[in-house]
């Protein structure tokens, strides 16, 4: 069946309007979150939902992702695939390609080692492809009601691909703000990083010439 160019329109506009609806919902409160996600404070209920270790298994600090300012810390994150419509084994939730941004069911869980190599949840978050969720219609960044989700840019060293990203601090209060990328009050201090990292004190050691 073909459509005539009226028909089109008309779908189009349709489309339009639901997503404008979908975009326009508003936000569940920060008691609904976490009622929903509380029970991932147990690493052993989030295995069982489906979440595995993200395969770059490394507890982010912001002097490892290049900031210049101690700023904090983010952790290890676990991961949804199917949220975050990834399906290679090895890939990392920075391979993302789908469009999810539900924070009753996030796509990440981000947890802090401890000193008894147990695992603390701090925060939840998700991240969406930027090409994706501009492809389905959007104009605007997706967001957690008025706050909008932190835009990043192609990575042309890596290969990964634009997308939106939003850390939600539920579980561990943050200085810097509910949404803010890093948390001061978070430490990486009790993980062994299997990749090399730009620490205060890997600068202060380091010899000079």
């Amino acid at each position: 069946m073909t459509l005539r160019t009226s028909d089109t329109a008309q779908t189009l506009a349709v489309v339009a309007i639901l997503l404008t609806a979908c975009t326009d919902a508003p936000a569940p409160s920060f008691e609904e979150v976490r009622a929903a996600t509380s029970r991932y404070q147990s690493v052993d209920a989030a295995l069982a939902d489906g979440y595995t270790r993200d395969p770059l298994d490394v507890c982010e600090t912001a002097y490892y992702l290049g900031e210049l300012q101690d700023l904090g810390a983010i952790g290890v994150h676990y991961l949804r695939r199917d949220l975050l419509g990834v399906e290679a084994e090895m890939a990392t939730r920075l391979d993302v390609t789908g469009i999810h941004d539900d924070f009753l069911r996030p796509a990440l869980l981000v947890y802090e080692p401890q000193a008894d190599s147990t695992l603390q949840l701090v925060a939840i978050a998700n991240m969406v492809n930027a090409r994706a969720w501009e492809e389905v219609g959007h104009r605007n960044p997706p967001s957690f009601g008025k706050v909008p989700f932190i835009s990043s840019p192609d990575d042309q060293v890596t290969g990964y691909p634009a997308h939106y990203h939003l850390h939600m601090w539920l579980y561990r209060d943050n200085p810097s703000g509910m949404f803010a990328p890093y948390n001061p009050a978070v430490t990486c201090a009790n993980h062994v990083f299997n990749l090399p990292a730009i620490t205060p004190d890997s600068i202060h050691s380091a010899p000079h010439h």
